[in-house]
């Protein structure tokens, strides 16, 4: 059967229409990689080329050219990449923000005061230490940095590894220093350290990594403050001096865009009126800039704006979330909705809050963990649940008292809409 001759115009269209759709799925598919080595970098600023982030750092590597410029003009954060990691030097919007505190690697507990102190000093020691050192050393430098300055002490500052607890928070420190690659064991285990004072473990010091977990634009040692909100504020400060109204509107655009970045919820209240009137002129540029770069999805609403995590990648805590804190989470939130609905500015005691959680174990224990019965776990599931609130902007810690805030009116019994998301209307 004989064929029709293809005209050349039709050869050169079909072969420019294929090339058409490869180009679009190649920019599809950079985007999509883009987007995840952004987001990789927001949840977690140091990758390493080894471990549970090697696939996060290939990408990074690749898209680094891309991804410089992008956290350099939009949120003044430096990003550095070499064969060795990947480190974002964030800075935060807000530096009174408490919810993001370290956490344990196995339990995810926070760290408390001592471990905070004992991190800090163990980086102090392993500056100056050899290629390699042992837990040994590390805590015999520590014992002679806290010796040393006396002002630990007379700040209530003791590391006592005579007693299990304080060497079970040195092991905390110890073990976020192993995830984050500073060191890497070669042979030994911290654990057995708790039980026994001369247990050792050998370790390398991993230099590259070490350099740069600092992210500050001065050296501490050089910050002539003395107050401690004064010191946070010198070591964050950025390097704008220069005052103009370019500077000053630069420094209110790297503000809002890293509060968009990090926080769940920027509401407008918490805004100068200087901020605010930038935002409102602004908004049409950054938040598709930020729904472009990292997958976020703007929920623009009267009280603020909420860049909403579909995936939950970027997420400390999901709501809803399964296990016996994650649905107490998701009944105390439902339950304060309806209430802010029903008196705005209404606020609740902790133990108001421990008599709700009491009410809710009785009616869901069966399907709850075993022990939320014994005394005393009433309080300690309603204290999860109110740092839960407070690190997802559902809720703010003011005193003895919690005040929810709007955005946990999403968790309100109410009928759905139909048309979805409505921008500018309440959160409640």
């Amino acid at each position: 059967m004989d064929r029709k001759p293809v005209s050349p115009a039709n050869v050169w269209r079909r072969r420019r229409d294929r090339l058409a759709a490869l180009g679009a799925t190649i920019t599809a598919q950079e985007r999509d990689e883009r987007q995840r080595a952004m987001r990789a970098l927001l949840s977690q600023p140091l990758l390493s080329p080894e471990g549970a982030t090697a696939e996060a750092f290939v990408l990074v590597q690749k898209h680094r050219e891309w991804l410089r410029p992008w956290f350099t003009h939009h949120a003044g954060w430096q990003l550095m990449v070499d064969s060795e990691a990947a480190r974002l030097v964030k800075r935060p919007a807000r530096l009174d923000d408490a919810t993001r505190p370290c956490r344990e690697p196995n339990s995810g507990i926070p760290l408390n005061r001592r471990s905070y102190v004992i991190l800090c000093l163990a980086l102090a020691s392993l500056v100056r230490a050899d290629r390699q050192t042992t837990l040994i050393r590390l805590r015999d430098s520590i014992i002679g940095l806290l010796k040393a300055e006396p002002r630990f002490e007379s700040a209530g500052v003791v590391v006592e590894l005579d007693h299990q607890e304080s060497r079970r928070d040195f092991v905390h420190a110890l073990r976020l220093l192993l995830v984050w690659n500073v060191i890497k064991r070669v042979q030994g285990e911290e654990e057995r350290f708790i039980k026994d004072a001369e247990t050792d473990v050998l370790y390398n010091v991993n230099r590259p990594i070490l350099s740069r977990l600092l992210s500050s634009n001065r050296p501490p040692s050089l910050v002539r403050a003395e107050e401690f909100p004064d010191r946070l504020s010198a070591l964050a400060e950025d390097e704008i001096t220069v005052q103009s109204d370019e500077t000053r509107h630069r420094r209110l655009r790297l503000r809002l865009f890293r509060q968009l970045l990090d926080d769940p919820v920027l509401y407008y209240d918490e805004l100068s009126e200087t901020e605010r009137e930038y935002l409102d002129r602004q908004r049409g540029s950054i938040l598709p800039e930020i729904e472009m770069a990292t997958g976020l999805v703007r929920e623009v609403r009267a009280e603020g704006i909420a860049m909403v995590d579909l995936s939950g990648s970027l997420s400390d805590y999901g709501l809803p979330e399964e296990g016996t804190e994650g649905h107490l989470t998701l009944l105390l939130a439902t339950y304060l909705a309806g209430r802010l609905r029903e008196a705005s500015g209404v606020s609740f005691t902790f133990d108001a809050l421990v008599a709700r959680t009491q009410d809710f174990i009785v009616e869901h224990q069966r399907h709850w963990r075993k022990d939320v019965r014994e005394p005393g776990q009433d309080r300690i599931l309603t204290r999860t649940v109110i740092e839960r609130l407070c690190a997802l902007g559902l809720a703010r810690h003011e005193g003895e008292l919690l005040f929810p805030l709007p955005a946990i009116g999403r968790y309100a019994l109410r009928e759905a809409k139909e048309n979805g998301v409505v921008e500018d209307a309440p959160m409640l």
